[in-house]
């Protein structure tokens, strides 16, 4: 009966999970396209800012591009689960809007940040579309917990680390928004609170100790895996504590339910976060490797001595 079900499950899987993008050498595919026209025009598309360089990938580019596909595509089939992702109704509409409220600052600088660098160096589009579509795979990776309920890894670390928490946070809820309507994952009401933990109290989190870390002279790759191990364990903590806040418990109150959220998720949640940390630091050996003018044009290897 349990195969039976996962095979109807899958059945009814949309036909764009098969369906593979197509083999072009079109740069404005896939989510470099939703980037695209979301913040800005290549040069020669129209755009009065004629004068600036293109975006045009190079071959280097495009075994980055390569690299990148292949290590999310080694991760992208797995069995349906119900998602960590808060779903939808389950929160109280005050709680919706509050957790809404506290996202916008962050949006709203978010969205100017990403448009006033584009205007100082078109290259990081590339960067900023692989960094989204990483953050997309891997958090729509849903692994079944011992307890009942599932977790995901965030992919939101390697967004701060690159980019710090504002620009992450748009790369968030974009990815929350399309995973919220295609694939059920989450949920619009709910789309405030999953975005202000997996968004934006990770990703805040990752950016501040990767800076600090960074000053102690620390060997990088040291520095960007406990910086995405730790905001993996935060966003949870941050989606614990909004669960107990809204729904406290009968008998314990708020401090109970608390301990039995976080409870629910720890054991593979650590996991997970100790293999996101080593799949960040992984992305970003394979960007030092064939991206590094464009890691250097976002200021990441600025400065940097210890690899």
């Amino acid at each position: 009966m349990a195969y039976q079900g996962y095979a109807v499950q899958q059945a009814r899987r949309p036909a764009f999970y098969e369906r593979p993008f197509p083999a072009t050498d079109d740069s404005r595919n896939g989510v470099y396209f939703a980037a695209l026209s979301l913040f800005g025009k290549q040069e020669g598309d129209g755009s009065p800012e004629r004068g600036k360089k293109g975006i045009a990938m190079t071959k280097k580019q495009k075994k980055l591009v390569v690299f990148i596909t292949a290590l999310c595509g080694m991760f992208a089939i797995v069995p349906a689960a119900n998602a960590m992702h808060i779903m939808e109704g389950f929160l109280p509409i005050t709680f919706c809007v509050l957790w809404g409220v506290f996202c916008v600052p962050f949006l709203v600088v978010g969205f100017m940040n990403i448009r006033k660098r584009l205007d100082e160096n078109r290259q990081m589009m590339m960067l900023l579309a692989l960094t989204g579509a990483f953050v997309f795979v891997i958090s729509s990776l849903k692994i079944p917990s011992v307890t009942g309920s599932c977790s995901h890894m965030t992919g939101t670390g390697l967004g701060a680390i690159l980019f710090g928490p504002c620009v992450t946070s748009i790369l968030g809820i974009i990815v929350l928004i399309f995973q919220a309507i295609l694939l059920a994952h989450g949920g619009v009401t709910s789309l405030g609170a999953n975005c202000f933990s997996m968004a934006i109290a990770g990703p805040l989190l990752s950016f501040g100790l990767y800076k600090l870390l960074a000053k102690s002279g620390m060997n990088r790759k040291v520095n960007v895996f406990i910086a995405a191990f730790a905001g993996d364990l935060f966003t949870y903590c941050v989606t614990s504590f909004q669960l107990a806040l809204a729904h406290p418990s009968p008998t314990g109150g708020f401090g109970y339910a608390l301990v039995k959220y976080l409870g629910v998720f720890a054991p593979t949640q650590v996991p997970l976060a100790v293999i996101e940390g080593i799949l960040t630091v992984v992305i970003v050996i394979g960007l030092e490797t064939y991206a590094k003018d464009e890691l250097k044009g976002i200021g990441f290897l600025k400065g940097a001595q210890n690899g």
